[in-house]
């Protein structure tokens, strides 16, 4: 897992966050993808997350107003990732189709 703090946005006062999940194939990280985008942010406004796959590796970059709801967010996401990957490897590897 890699993570970036992009600090403040070019000036746009904007709180930027970025992570790198690597998974062991790209239907895994598809499957992730698709386990975790229903998950809006419980508040409207000052933050955004997007969740994308590129081959094995799913990547989540969010953008927000203020710190604290940066880190709510994060937090909540590697709450649900981390129950994800435990739901993953307790039915072992998808089967391919």
């Amino acid at each position: 897992m890699a993570a970036t703090d992009g600090g403040a946005n070019g000036g746009t006062g904007q709180l930027e966050f970025s992570l790198e999940v690597p998974f062991p194939s790209s239907r895994e990280a598809d499957i992730a993808l698709r386990s975790l985008s229903p998950d809006r942010e419980p508040r409207k406004g000052g933050i955004s997350k997007q969740l994308t796959v590129s081959g094995s590796k799913l990547s989540v970059r969010w953008s927000a107003d203020e710190a604290r709801i940066l880190r709510v967010s994060v937090n909540s996401f590697l709450d649900h990732l981390s129950l994800v990957l435990e739901t993953m490897e307790m039915f072992g590897p998808p089967v391919s189709q």
